[in-house]
C-alpha cells in the first residue's frame, strides 16, 4: 500500500520520535509515577500527593526556589550584558568573523568542571584575586566574600555559559540589513540613536533567546553551586541531588523535580512571549 506524504513524513520522524520518547517522556513519567507516592523504607507506598503538599507548604523550599530563581536570573542577566558588546565587535567590526568565533570558544572547549575548578582557585582565600591584591597592598588580609557564596555561583556560571550567550546574539546581529542603519545614519541619526532605534529592537530575538538558554538549564545546575556556592550559595538542584543520592528518599526528589520544571517552564514561556513580540515589532 502506498503511502501518502504525510505519512512519509511520520516514517521519517520515527526515530526522532523514538529517541525523544525513550530519552525525556519515559524519565519525566517515571518521575511523575514516583512523586505521587510515600516512602516505604526502601520500597514506594502508595498513591498519594503528600509529596507535593510538602514542597508547596514547606517555606525552605519556597525559599530556595526563589533563590535559584534569582541566581539564575542574575547569571541571565550578567551574561547577556557581557556577550553583547563580544557578538556586537564580531557582527559589525571584526574581518575575520569565523576566526573570532573560533578565538571566543576555545575556553569552551575545556571541560566543564575544569573551568569551575579554576574558577574556584581564582576566588579562593589564597586565590589569584586575593594574592594579587595582598601583592599590590590593596588589602591587609585576604577576603573571604569571594568564593562560597552567589557571587561566586554567579561569576562561574556566567563564564561557563558566555559562549551559549554569544552565539545566538552574534546570529541576531548577522541578520540586520545594513542598509537599514545607513538610512537612519542618512537621516541624522548618531551612533547610539541608530543603536536604541534599529540595532537592539532587531538583536531581540536573539537577546531572548540568548535568555532562554542560559536561564533553562542554571536553574538545575547542581555542580557549580556545590563547589563554589557554600551554604549561601545553594539552590534547588542541590536539594534534589541530596534527595536521590544520599537520602534516597525519591518520592519527595521527584516532586521537588517536577514543581522547579514547572516552575522554569513557566518563566521560559514568559521569554518565548516576549521573543515572539519582539520579532513582530521589529517587522
Amino acid at each position: 500500500m502506498a503511502i501518502g506524504n504525510s505519512g512519509k513524513g511520520y516514517v521519517l520522524l520515527a526515530p526522532t520520535l523514538l529517541v525523544m520518547g525513550l530519552a525525556l517522556a519515559a524519565p519525566l513519567l517515571l518521575l511523575a509515577v514516583y512523586s505521587l507516592h510515600d516512602q516505604n523504607g526502601l520500597a514506594l507506598g502508595g498513591w498519594t500527593l503528600a509529596q507535593y503538599r510538602a514542597v508547596l507548604a514547606s517555606a525552605g523550599y519556597r525559599s530556595l526556589f526563589l533563590r535559584s530563581i534569582a541566581i539564575s536570573g542574575l547569571v541571565t542577566l550578567v551574561t547577556v550584558a557581557l556577550a553583547y558588546p563580544m557578538a556586537y565587535f564580531v557582527a559589525f567590526h571584526a574581518r575575520r568573523k569565523f576566526a573570532w568565533l573560533i578565538a571566543l570558544t576555545i575556553p569552551f572547549w575545556t571541560s566543564y568542571l575544569l573551568r569551575v575548578f579554576a574558577w574556584k582557585i581564582i576566588l579562593g582565600f589564597d586565590g589569584v584575586i586575593n594574592s594579587a591584591a595582598l601583592r599590590l597592598h590593596l588589602i591587609d588580609q585576604p577576603l573571604s566574600l569571594l568564593l562560597y557564596n552567589p557571587f561566586a555561583v554567579v561569576v562561574t556560571l556566567a563564564h561557563a555559559w558566555a559562549a551559549f550567550a554569544i552565539l545566538p546574539i552574534y546570529v541576531s546581529l548577522e541578520k540586520i540589513d545594513r542598509s537599514l542603519l545607513e538610512a537612519a545614519g542618512d537621516l541624522g541619526d548618531g551612533a547610539l540613536r541608530r543603536f536604541l532605534r534599529i540595532t537592539l529592537p532587531l538583536s531581540l530575538p536573539g537577546v531572548i533567546g540568548a535568555a532562554i538558554l542560559i536561564f533553562v538549564p542554571t536553574t538545575g545546575d547542581y555542580v557549580t553551586p556545590e563547589l563554589v556556592g557554600g551554604t549561601k550559595g545553594t539552590m534547588i538542584a542541590n536539594v534534589i541531588e541530596v534527595q536521590f543520592n544520599s537520602v534516597g528518599n525519591w518520592p519527595l526528589g521527584a516532586a521537588l523535580s517536577l514543581v522547579s520544571m514547572a516552575m522554569v517552564a513557566v518563566i521560559a514561556a514568559l521569554f518565548v512571549a516576549s521573543a515572539r513580540a519582539a520579532a513582530k515589532a521589529a517587522r
